[in-house]
């Protein structure tokens, strides 16, 4: 006879309490190996349940933690944008309509206006993104730029009843501003998400962008119903209205861009931080910045940092003669530099980092420092200013780093580059 095997003792379920911010979970491990978890305790309010769902639903996770300095103000704003953008589509929209019904033309012709007029936008698509390199190196600009555009594509829009003999002239144009503005909006956002995600999640930042995206365009969709169908059910009205929503929008995508600290290197932040690091010996980070940035007209020269000027052709700043000068000044670097009465040129080698427009900037910046009490030739006065900055480059490029610079690259927008 075969030996009874003892039953096997019964599986005891395997659970676990947590408990954290009034609330207490119950957790276990079902047979099937499900995990399942259940409220035991929550003496939060019902106000304080609401806004936890809402932050969880449409905040990255482990906000404010995760995220960068300036996120919940660039957040906000972007909400006020898209719904003052959503109710001014409605009213183009309206107006638009309201134009090609007027047209006393066929429903073919009109059909076949329409086409042409969504043709333009992909017109104004394919131009835009010959420039993209130039968004990269100054994001918040061209996403100002693009909201202008979008908001000038609008206006046409609306206006397009006021002569409906030009519906096609005017909707095509229109449009061609859109498809421009769509195309800088898109090709600018990853940067700026970028600038927020401290713990690498831009997922995560992105997929809750979208969220708060469709949300309040949906919410500002309602509202442009609401004023089409009663305040703009007329010219008058929406040649009132029209303006203030864009206004409210243009305001609210500045205000983004102001609170975005964008980390990577580009011609107007690196003369900040040079400038900084020369005059007061202090390091900023991408949050000091940027509230001083110039997002309209960022090619100013900067006095502290040397009046520097990138991206100029090898072939427009030396002559022969002064290339192999400068050339022996800086025989292992990547760049050039050339001062002139008004401003320093300088010229990056077509592999150059970040790094390596740091050091250029740092000997213009000292040249023009040494210059102010020195009356030592030009060359001179840059061999000196060349030992001051080996001298100091490895402290402050360290601290960059620390502040969380992105040294490794520099987005010059697509200046001119040379190769030996």
């Amino acid at each position: 006879m075969q030996k009874k095997e003892p039953d096997a003792p019964p599986q005891v379920p395997v659970y676990w309490m947590e408990a954290s911010d009034s609330v207490s979970r119950h957790f276990q491990f079902e047979p099937d190996g499900q995990l399942s978890m259940k409220v035991v305790n929550d003496s939060r309010s019902i106000l304080l349940r609401i806004v936890e769902s809402f932050v969880n639903k449409f905040f990255p996770s482990g906000y404010p933690y995760s995220v960068n300095e300036g996120y919940l103000r660039y957040t906000q704003f972007r909400a006020l944008q898209h719904f003052s953008s959503a109710a001014l589509s409605v009213l183009s929209t309206q107006s638009l309509l309201f134009a090609a019904g007027l047209r006393p033309t066929p429903a073919q012709s009109t059909a076949v206006s329409w086409v042409l007029r969504d043709g333009m936008q992909h017109m104004g698509k394919l131009i835009c993104s010959n420039l993209g390199a130039r968004m990269d190196s100054e994001p918040k600009r061209w996403r100002i730029l693009a909201d202008v555009l979008y908001d000038l594509g609008t206006g046409l829009e609306v206006l397009s009843p006021l002569c409906p003999h030009l519906f096609l002239e005017v909707a095509g144009l229109g449009n061609f501003a859109k498809g421009m503005a769509v195309v800088a909006a898109r090709a600018t956002r990853l940067p700026i998400y970028s600038s927020f995600a401290k713990e690498g999640n831009l997922s995560d930042l992105c997929a809750k962008g979208e969220a708060i995206s469709t949300l309040f365009n949906v919410v500002g969709m309602g509202a442009g119903i609401q004023l089409a169908s009663t305040i703009c059910s007329s010219m008058q009205g929406k040649m009132v209205v029209g303006p203030i929503l864009s206004i409210v929008h243009v305001y609210s995508v500045v205000e983004e861009m102001r609170a975005a600290p964008v980390n990577t290197l580009n011609p107007q932040r690196t003369a900040m931080v040079v400038a900084d690091f020369v005059k007061r010996g202090k390091v900023s980070s991408p949050a000091d910045l940027r509230y001083h940035e110039d997002l309209i007209f960022p090619g100013r020269l900067v006095e502290d940092a040397g009046n520097v000027k990138v991206g100029r052709a090898l072939h427009e700043v030396f002559t022969p003669t002064k290339l192999h000068e400068v050339k022996d000044i800086f025989p292992e670097e990547k760049f050039l530099l050339n001062r002139g009465n008004k401003w320093t040129d300088m010229v990056l080698e077509q592999n150059a980092s970040g790094e390596d427009a740091l050091r250029g900037w740092l000997v213009a910046a000292y040249a023009a420092s040494m210059e102010k009490s020195s009356h030592e030739s030009s060359n001179v006065v840059l061999q000196d200013a060349y030992l001051t900055m080996n001298s100091t480059v490895d402290s402050f490029l360290s601290e960059l780093q620390a502040k969380g610079w992105h040294t490794d690259r520099f987005l010059d927008g697509a200046g001119s580059r040379y190769a030996w």
